[in-house]
């Protein structure tokens, strides 16, 4: 894999220029990186802010042969490999909680945004990721930072290098059947939601159950009432242990 990779020091989101890279015929491999976003955006449009250079802030252009029911492993690919590069730099290996969070215990160290491209070669996948290296945000917010957690400083180039590094390998196994089985036991190994309460939201109503598994395409497969099902990002919430206590 070749990396094009470009800086900048403010954007407005790193995730909508590189939609708009694919758009125009970006080759796999291309990554924005700023110091600062000043419209960074989460999952279901929440903004992402972080004060200059405090934070990784960075997205990656896939372009992987992949079905549309399993770009979402794409995504875990990106998320395994900041957790490894994590783990080399600082010695924090935080958990993932589905479908696109870092945690160290309860508090978030990182996010992830996956958006997909429909472009004249076929999809692509932009995921754009934030992980909290010295500043955790906002007090009210439960995150933490690489240098809380650990006490070592990562900057963010050093810690972008050794993700792309990790990336390489997992981008592989994305090609085969046999190497995203792979890519989802190793999912699977490093989920904090595994055996955590959920709360489904249908249109039919709420159910309630307990996460049990990853299918085969990275969706959650959750136990309800003895029914294990398959579900979405959009359909499922995590919640506390009293809230199902008094539900189910």
């Amino acid at each position: 894999m070749i990396w094009r990779i470009e800086h900048f020091r403010e954007i407005e989101s790193t995730n909508s220029w590189l939609v708009n890279e694919a758009l125009n015929g970006a080759p796999e491999g291309t990554v924005a990186y700023a110091d600062f976003q000043s419209a960074g955006r989460g999952r279901l449009d929440r903004r992402w802010v972080s004060p200059p250079g405090a934070s990784l802030l960075c997205s990656i252009l896939l372009r992987a042969p992949v079905e549309v029911d399993q770009l979402h492993l794409v995504v875990a690919a990106v998320a395994l490999s900041a957790r490894a590069a994590l783990v080399r730099l600082s010695g924090v290996r935080p958990s993932l909680k589905w479908p696109n969070d870092l945690l160290v215990g309860d508090a978030k160290l990182a996010g992830l945004l996956g958006e997909v491209v429909v472009t004249g070669d076929g999809l692509a996948l932009v995921v754009g990721i934030g992980i909290n290296l010295t500043d955790a945000g906002p007090s009210e917010v439960r995150a933490t930072s690489v240098l809380n957690a650990s006490g070592v400083t990562v900057t963010p180039r050093a810690l972008l290098d050794i993700l792309l590094e990790e990336l390489e390998d997992r981008r592989l196994l994305l090609d085969s059947p046999e190497g995203r089985e792979l890519l989802r036991q190793e999912y699977e190994r490093a989920l904090a939601t595994l055996g955590q309460p959920v709360r489904i939201e249908r249109v039919d109503g709420v159910l309630f159950g307990v996460a049990r598994g990853i299918d085969v395409s990275g969706q959650l497969l959750v136990d309800v009432d003895g029914v294990v099902t398959t579900f979405n990002a959009g359909d499922v919430v995590h919640v506390r242990h009293p809230e199902v206590d008094s539900n189910v």
